[in-house]
């Protein structure tokens, strides 16, 4: 089994669920402020007159747990629908998992999931 981590930016959160929604049994979606080589926001004063740059991107890291022969299929699902080519699109991580406990079920390992 893997996980997949995608930390994408957050308005692509719902084209990412839609690409992967019949490919996974489920996934998780954390919001949080992330800092990468992309661009930062700039964000205005409330009457516009002052200007800083963020120190810190919106995003969403979308954490998916997929037999080892779904990893392919989930990455180009993913990529396809947050590329544009610019620095800031995101980043996929996959790691190794040695073993899942579904709680509800008792089952382990692939059908826990």
């Amino acid at each position: 089994m893997k996980k997949i981590d995608a930390t994408i930016q957050i308005d692509k959160v719902n084209l990412v669920s839609n690409a992967i929604k019949n490919l996974v049994g489920g996934f998780t979606v954390l919001e949080g402020n992330g800092r990468g080589s992309g661009q930062r926001q700039t964000i205005t004063g409330g009457r516009g007159t002052e200007a800083f740059v963020a120190e810190f991107n919106r995003v969403a890291i979308i954490s998916i747990i997929v037999e080892d022969s779904k990893v392919e299929i989930i990455i180009n699902a993913i990529s396809e629908v947050t590329f544009t080519g610019n620095s800031g699109d995101g980043i996929i991580v996959i790691s190794t998992i040695d073993d899942a406990v579904n709680i509800a079920s008792k089952k382990r390992g692939s059908q826990a999931l």
